[in-house]
Order: C-alpha cells, then sequence, then structure tokens
C-alpha cells in the first residue's frame, strides 16, 4: 500500500514537472486544455486602465475648453460657414472612408467596428497645435474641435447605427450605445468648465492649458504601455489594420482639404479644415472601446486606435514640414524680388537725375 502511494506521488510530481500538463490552479483539466481561474492581476490592471483613462481624457478636454475664447467662439457660431464644412468632413466623409475601407479590406467585424469609432469621433486636440505651426485660423480650429465634440453626442450613435448594421444586425456584435452615450456627454462638462475658466482667469487658462498638453502626450504613452500588458495578443493583428490606419488619416487630410477649397475657403483656412478632419480624437476613441467591450473583443480592437494615432500625427509633421519649407522658400522668392526691385528704383533714379552708375548697381 505504502508502494503505491509513492508510485502516485511520484507520478504526480512528474505530471507537475511536464510543461505539457495542466497547470495546479486549472479548475478544469482535459488533457492539455485547461480552463485557468481569472486573473486578479489583469482585472485590477484593467480597471486601473480604464478609471485612469477616464480621469485623464476629462483633463485633456478641460484643458481643451481653456483654449476656447467665448467671443470668438460665438463669432464662428453666428457666421458658422467653416464649421459647416468641417461637420460635413467631420461626420459625412470620415465615418463614409472608415466603412469603405473595412469593406474593401474585408476585415473581422469587431475590428470594423473599431474602424468606424475612429471614423464617428471628434475631432482631436492635437490639431489646434499642428493648426497654429501652420498658419491657419486658430478660432476656427479650436471651434471645430469644440463644435464637434458637442455635436458628437447625437451624430456618434447615429452613424454608428447607420454603417455598423451590416455587422451587428447578426447580434453576434451588440453596441452598446449607452456606454458610447454616457462617455460623450461627460465630456461637455470638462469642455464647458474650461471654457468658464478661459473667460474668468485667463492667465491660469494658459498654465491648464500647457498641463493638458502633457497630459494628452503622457496619455497615449500609458495606453499603449498598459494595453500591451493587458492585451498581448492585440499586436498579433492582420497587416489590414496597419493598412487601414496608414490610409485613413491621409485621406482625411486631404478630403478635408479639397472640400474645404471648393467650398471657398481661404487657404489658411483649409489647412484648418483639413488639419481638424484628418486628426481625430484617438484617445476618447480608446477610452470608447476600452469600457465597453470584452477582454475577448480587445484582443482584436485594441491596438487600432493606437495605429491611427501614430500614422495621423507621421502625416501632420509631413504636412507641418512640407508647409514650413515652402513658406522659407516663398520668403526668400519675395526678399530677391524686392531686393531686385529695389534695384531698379535706385537705377531709374539715377537715370533721371543723371548721377552716376556704381559698379553694384550694373
Amino acid at each position: 500500500m505504502q508502494t503505491n502511494f509513492l508510485s502516485q506521488q511520484f507520478n504526480a510530481g512528474i505530471l507537475a514537472e511536464n510543461s505539457t500538463a495542466c497547470p495546479a490552479n486549472a479548475t478544469i483539466c482535459d488533457g492539455t486544455s485547461c480552463v485557468l481561474p481569472e486573473d486578479n492581476f489583469n482585472q485590477t490592471l484593467s480597471v486601473a486602465l480604464s478609471t485612469g483613462l477616464t480621469i485623464m481624457l476629462a483633463l485633456v478636454m478641460f484643458s481643451m475648453g481653456c483654449n476656447v475664447e467665448l467671443k470668438n467662439f460665438l463669432g464662428h457660431i453666428k457666421r458658422p460657414w467653416g464649421i459647416f464644412v468641417g461637420f460635413l468632413c467631420q461626420f459625412g466623409f470620415m465615418p463614409l472612408t472608415a466603412f469603405l475601407l473595412s469593406l474593401a479590406f474585408n476585415i473581422l467585424p469587431i475590428q470594423a467596428v473599431v474602424v468606424l469609432i475612429m471614423g464617428c469621433c471628434p475631432g482631436g486636440t492635437a490639431s489646434n497645435v499642428i493648426a497654429y505651426w501652420v498658419d491657419g485660423d486658430m478660432d476656427l480650429s479650436i471651434s471645430m474641435t469644440t463644435c464637434s465634440t458637442l455635436l458628437a453626442m447625437g451624430m456618434m450613435p447615429l452613424c454608428l447605427f447607420i454603417y455598423t448594421k451590416m455587422w451587428t444586425d447578426s447580434d453576434a456584435i451588440v453596441l452598446p450605445y449607452d456606454s458610447i452615450g454616457l462617455s460623450l456627454v461627460a465630456l461637455v462638462i470638462p469642455v464647458s468648465l474650461g471654457i468658464f475658466v478661459n473667460h474668468k482667469w485667463p492667465t491660469k487658462a494658459k498654465i491648464i492649458l500647457k498641463v493638458g498638453s502633457i497630459v494628452g502626450a503622457v496619455l497615449i504613452v500609458i495606453i499603449a504601455v498598459v494595453g500591451g500588458i493587458l492585451y498581448k495578443g492585440s499586436w498579433i493583428i492582420t497587416p489590414k489594420l496597419w493598412i487601414i490606419g496608414t490610409i485613413f488619416p491621409a485621406a482625411g487630410y486631404t478630403l478635408g482639404f479639397f472640400l474645404a477649397r471648393i467650398a471657398g475657403l481661404s487657404w489658411h483656412r483649409c489647412r484648418t479644415v483639413s488639419l481638424e478632419t484628418g486628426m481625430q480624437n484617438t484617445n476618447l476613441c480608446t477610452t470608447i472601446v476600452q469600457l465597453s467591450f470584452t477582454p475577448e473583443q480587445l484582443e482584436l480592437m485594441f491596438t487600432f486606435p493606437l495605429i491611427y494615432s501614430i500614422f495621423q500625427l507621421l502625416f501632420a509633421l509631413l504636412i507641418l514640414g512640407g508647409y514650413r519649407l515652402y513658406r522659407r522658400d516663398r520668403v526668400k522668392t519675395e526678399t530677391d524680388v524686392e531686393k531686385t526691385a529695389q534695384k531698379e528704383d535706385s537705377k531709374s533714379s539715377v537715370k533721371v537725375n543723371g548721377g552716376f552708375v556704381s559698379d553694384e548697381m550694373k
């Protein structure tokens, strides 16, 4: 009896050491197929990420509101042509582009949903910074970002309802409109508070704006690091999502610019509308996705907002670099023309006055 007991212990030890055997904490075991209890660390980290994302996004949106001057904002509301063109780009062309790209590349339904959520998001705060550096219309840029955030409360659920029907009709995917709606309503409060703070205490608002821009950059890094730990499988994704993440922002910048030009807007406003269209609020998209879907679904969709964020920033920097080169060459050309004109004027005055011409003027 003792020999049999020792033999069983020995065999159990071998099974425990064997890498193909089920772990000791498995709840159900069938050969090498095991069901493990839920990882408390991952669950805690997921709750922490969701909470942190919500708080930091609120701070970023609050700082965006601190950049809005109430007088200029109301002025654009009274003359809304530029805002209307931006609205058409933001909630007309971007969701349609997302829908067409999802169809063209035949991606999974849950991945199509995250592409469409990104396409329906309002403009991002980074567009205001880039618009400043490309000599855009800052009042229009800020007004467009603010209005698209406010209008997203109605337009985002509507666009998602229209464009996701072919993927959600099967009931395999259920869009959490209540969660999306609450996320958007919650954004209106910090933006409104920011506008009020800028109206009452403009000096303090500038400090808050700087802090918010830093927090926004940190937020992207945190999302990437913590998301990478939580959803390791999300980085092993089909190349189709990388291609869509490259084409999508480029299409947004291009469509926004040409539509603004067709609408008769000035060049600096065309640049503004282009940036507002292509630069989406990727932080909002990530927050909505994180709060609205299961961990299994997140494995397939969590990475796309990060991909879009990388390429929208890359293309924005290329636009900025191209504009700066163009501006430098144009200023140089204008300076040369002015110098030539001055020399011609000097020569003509010499001829009229009968004076001599120096070697430098010949």
